[in-house]
């Protein structure tokens, strides 16, 4: 009976350890953001998604683990522009594998980062030398589109998705980055030099039109100055007439007067100079006066 019962026992064990391991070898667990490829005897089976899932030990397999995930691969490629100048272009794209076609992209392509490199350098070569230094700069998130967009329907073929693509660099050699930095200088400083020829030409018009309006009201106050001397003249003759002298006397006292005003101011000049007056001074303003009568009367008769 105890042979017996140990047989049992022994039995049970080995009926469990092989139920556990079949069950361990029918369960499988997907983690999130993956997918498993089961084959039945070497052929697709179906694909299974994040979970707990049972296949058939020793019939069914997991072929292949695929993660779904955005993935990133960086192309760099030297190629020349329009022109004719060479450039070495990075380029950085993220694909990752539809959901529906993951049989596709595992059984269609061996090496999908490869192909997505290869159609990228081709898809650059492409778009760079149809474009000039300056535009492929000023371009560079069109070049980009339009890589995406060439990459993305080859790449689609086989199951992949082209998420977006970036050109993170383009870059001429140094010899030619150089020449344009002198390019850059050189239009600064020409911008800088019309700059300050546009201030000095402001300048010149500024002061001109200054100097125009400061000689417009030297002349109006000359003019002022002069028309009141004259109105003073005037009234001083006047002034003589009205207490009865002749035009001849009134004349001698206005032009003696004129005469002692022009010694007076000469006299209170700060400026050195010497002045040859008459001997008989103040007795020769007699000669000064006739000196001017004969002036006056001789523009008289120049003017007939």
């Amino acid at each position: 009976m105890f042979d017996v019962a140990v047989g049992a026992w022994i039995t049970l064990i080995v009926v469990l350890v092989i139920i556990v391991a079949v069950l361990g070898a029918a369960l499988f667990i997907v983690p999130q953001q993956q997918a498993y490829i089961i084959e039945r005897f070497g052929k697709f089976n179906k694909v299974q998604f994040a979970g707990i899932h049972l296949k058939i030990p020793f019939v069914d397999r997991i072929a292949m683990k695929t993660n779904m995930r955005v993935s990133q691969i960086n192309v760099q490629l030297e190629t020349k522009t329009l022109d004719n100048v060479f450039v070495t272009v990075v380029a950085s794209t993220q694909f990752r594998v539809n959901p529906q076609d993951v049989a596709t992209a595992y059984y269609e392509l061996r090496d999908p980062a490869g192909q997505l490199r290869s159609y990228m350098e081709d898809a650059l070569r492409s778009a760079i030398p149809a474009l000039s230094l300056d535009d492929a700069f000023a371009r560079k998130d069109d070049v980009a589109s339009d890589v995406q967009k060439t990459v993305g329907a080859e790449m689609a073929r086989f199951g992949f998705t082209v998420v977006k693509t970036l050109i993170t660099a383009i870059d001429p050699s140094p010899q030619v980055k150089s020449a344009m930095d002198s390019i850059n200088a050189a239009q600064r400083e020409k911008e800088a030099t019309r700059q300050r020829a546009e201030a000095q030409r402001i300048q010149i018009e500024t002061q001109a039109a200054a100097e125009a309006e400061k000689t417009r009201l030297q002349g109006e106050g000359q003019a002022n100055y002069r028309r009141e001397i004259a109105n003073g003249i005037v009234d001083q003759i006047k002034s003589l007439q009205a207490v009865g002298m002749d035009i001849n006397n009134v004349n001698n006292v206005v032009l003696f007067n004129q005469y002692l005003d022009v010694m007076r101011s000469l006299s209170e000049s700060n400026n050195a100079k010497t002045v040859v007056l008459p001997a008989s001074t103040p007795g020769g303003y007699q000669d000064l006066y006739e000196q001017v009568t004969k002036a006056m009367l001789t523009a008289g008769e120049v003017g007939k």
